[in-house]
């Protein structure tokens, strides 16, 4: 059964029925299991063409978006027997901050396009399920707004670099004074991929779109094209964790040298990541780039990993190969988008019962000591 502190879950046999629980006579509700391909589906039933497509849709030929989920099951799972497992812990800690569950929300830009109630839902959904939030730059809520509705939960803010550098460092100062955990910085776009679903749409923002941490340009709309109007350096690692008093964590290295480098600079964590596989295509998809990166420095900072997870069991091979938590973005959305605040936490809620489940079954009781022989190569 769980604890009291809630660091326990239920396993097979012993879990509580949900609100989403449902009769095979009653097919209007959710399944009493995630399944994301339905929640998907929903979605798109919910949203324009083109902004399905902007969620759903990566760079060039979408190669690394298609693998992603595929790289994971590269991976298979060595199960130990008689470990008398009656519970399992699924609470850590990241960067110092306790969560419930070591899958997180991966940042996304512009949520209002999924739902009115946007990065607020989406963080709520996050405090319902003892996640951590991470909040965009380019959300359609203030991070001040993303931080009050996230709390309870820890939250990080992703930092893009947008118009000027003054605007950026105001940015970063603004995360720390808000009570932001750290700053997550995104380094793999010093300008946008080619995504061809977006140039078939013709994408542009809604003209009624709150893009609410852009600078005031007044008549001017910002465009996606602001994103990335400079490149940063390993310098900037130490200068912005200076700026917001915060700890800084790298997202979007998939080299061991580089996340070295980015260690030896000042970063506090790395965090692989393919972005969504909207950047480079084809890239070396997260599940296979995630081992040398935390050979080549787990031993001296956490190491997290996004890109295709969509089980609970893909979570607990990233755990295997070393991170220590991993996040997801698509699948956010989709339960956002579909279900709002609720959609979200029964994303997260959902993937860590699965978790839990398949952990039990190899005989593993905490998320924070999975060793690296639970999992083996496919042949």
């Amino acid at each position: 059964m769980a604890s009291d502190s809630g660091t326990d879950s239920r396993l097979p046999g012993q879990r509580r029925r949900t609100s989403g629980e449902v009769t095979p006579e009653d097919p209007g509700r959710e399944p009493p299991f995630l399944d994301l391909d339905r929640l998907e589906a929903r979605a798109r039933e919910h949203l324009p063409a083109d902004v399905f497509d902007y969620y759903a849709g990566g760079a060039e030929t979408e190669t690394t978006l298609r693998e992603a989920p595929g790289a994971w099951r590269s991976w298979r799972l060595r199960p130990r027997v008689l470990r008398g497992v009656s519970t399992v812990r699924l609470a850590t800690e990241l960067l110092g901050s306790p969560v419930r569950t070591p899958i997180g929300v991966a940042p996304w830009a512009y949520q209002g396009m999924a739902h009115p109630g946007g990065e607020l839902a989406t963080a709520r959904g996050a405090v319902a399920a003892g996640a951590l939030m991470t909040a965009s730059t380019s959300a359609t809520s203030t991070l001040e707004e993303v931080a009050v509705a996230a709390a309870g939960t820890p939250a990080w803010f992703q930092l893009y670099r947008l118009h000027s550098t003054s605007h950026t460092d105001d940015l970063a100062r603004r995360a720390g004074d808000a009570g932001y955990r750290a700053l997550v910085l995104t380094v793999d776009l010093p300008l946008l991929g080619r995504r061809h679903r977006d140039l078939r749409h013709d994408f542009a923002l809604p003209a009624d779109l709150r893009m609410a941490n852009h600078p005031a340009t007044g008549d001017e709309r910002p465009t996606l094209d602001d994103l990335a109007t400079a490149t940063w350096t390993f310098d900037d690692i130490a200068r912005f964790g200076e700026l917001s008093g915060l700890p800084v964590v790298v997202k979007g290295v998939l080299r061991g040298d580089d996340a070295a480098r980015c260690v030896q600079a000042g970063a506090s964590a790395v965090w692989v990541s393919t972005h969504g596989g909207r950047q480079v295509d084809p890239a070396v998809a997260s599940a296979h780039a995630l081992p040398e990166v935390v050979d080549a420095v787990a031993d001296d900072v956490e190491v997290y990993a996004d890109g295709g997870i969509r089980t609970g069991s893909d979570a607990l091979i990233a755990l295997a190969l070393g991170a220590t938590a991993v996040f997801v973005g698509r699948p956010t959305i989709w339960g956002l988008a579909a279900g709002g605040a609720e959609g979200v936490a029964r994303v997260l809620t959902g993937l860590t019962d699965e978790l839990a489940h398949t952990m039990a079954l190899c005989g593993l009781d905490d998320v924070r000591s999975v060793p690296r022989d639970s999992v083996a190569a496919a042949r």
